[in-house]
């Protein structure tokens, strides 16, 4: 509706040979991030370039700081970036999980992406992060004019509907992300044993694409790993309540806005809350010991009423706060923004 012309700029490079990344990374890995150098290419700044020199865009908008690289020295147009998470927070969560011999190179990258998140801040014009948790972790000093566009969720793509349950717990997400990855095993490992021992029956579905070892390992009797699926709401659907015991990840859990979307009772780490900032025992259950989940697991399975109650207000928190109309709304403030001009 907008007159201003835009160019987004995102990390999606992925598509390039592995080679050509590692090649253009050599510029931007000694003063940045690894994470920054694998996504810098010179052929795309080139192509950037020639791009705004075309087409006179009247903002920039990059979303991740992988892309701040091609547009902080770009000068004359107001330019955006949207954090989304506190990447540095999320390697420093990982450093006392990873193996010893990788600690040393995990510590190096934590220390980058803070000096980097906070050197790029003043490059742009306009801020944007997914929540007010990771405003307060982002490593720079004045965050006052720093907006928090959440993600949103398609109430209309990702709607209730009956169908039967024939999955007690879901887990769901890239099977492939550290953060997912430690989280279900944990469930698998930790909290389940626990369920069983008053619940024997209880089984688990672990749904998303690029299921890890460690992840197909955990299959059983009890424990389904669907890999990759042609629509991820048929495995919400065909489950009683989302269980997302997540310990080291950052931003907003989009697994807990889907869900509840959907009408599915939701078990979270308080880490995860924080984030979703949903009323715990209202609209949403939170836990952070094995036993604590375990106890939420149970109490829904057995008493399907205030299960449903609980989803129902999940759903109704989901609707009014995490619509997509209302964060467009909120980005496209930031972006068309008076203080940019």
């Amino acid at each position: 509706k907008r007159a201003e012309k835009i160019l987004q700029l995102r990390a999606l490079f992925s598509a390039w040979p592995r080679h050509h990344l590692l090649q253009s990374s050599q510029r931007t890995l000694q003063r940045n991030s690894f994470a920054g150098g694998l996504f810098y290419q010179w052929q795309n700044e080139k192509k950037i370039a020639a791009i705004i020199n075309e087409e006179k865009p009247d903002r920039i908008f990059c979303q991740l700081i992988r892309t701040a690289e091609y547009a902080k020295n770009i000068r004359g147009i107001p330019k955006v970036i949207d954090y989304m998470d506190v990447f540095s927070k999320g390697v420093e969560r990982r450093i006392s999980k990873v193996a010893a011999w990788k600690r040393g190179a995990f510590r190096l990258e934590w220390k980058r992406l803070m000096r980097y998140e906070k050197n790029i801040f003043p490059f742009f014009q306009g801020h944007t992060i997914i929540s007010g948790q990771d405003l307060e972790l982002l490593p720079v000093e004045n965050k006052s004019g720093i907006a928090v566009v959440p993600n949103g969720v398609d109430m209309d793509y990702f709607s209730p509907e009956q169908k039967e349950k024939d999955f007690d717990l879901l887990f769901n997400g890239n099977m492939n992300y550290p953060p997912n990855i430690e989280s279900v095993v944990y469930l698998a490992e930790k909290i389940l044993p626990l369920v069983w021992k008053k619940k024997p029956g209880v089984k688990l579905l672990i749904s998303g694409a690029s299921p890890s070892p460690e992840v197909l390992a955990l299959r059983s009797e009890r424990i389904s790993v669907t890999g990759w699926v042609k629509d991820v709401r048929d495995n919400f659907r065909r489950s009683k309540i989302l269980v997302a015991p997540m310990q080291s990840s950052i931003g907003l859990q989009n697994k807990l806005l889907e869900a509840m979307a959907m009408r599915l009772p939701c078990i979270t780490t308080s880490l995860s809350n924080n984030a979703l900032k949903a009323i715990p025992d209202s609209q949403i259950l939170v836990a952070d010991t094995p036993e604590q989940f375990s106890n939420h697991i149970l109490f829904l399975l057995g008493h399907p009423e205030k299960a449903a109650q609980l989803a129902e207000n999940g759903y109704q928190m989901v609707k009014r706060r995490f619509n997509w109309e209302q964060t467009c709304a909120l980005l496209e403030n930031v972006i068309s923004g008076s203080s940019l001009s």
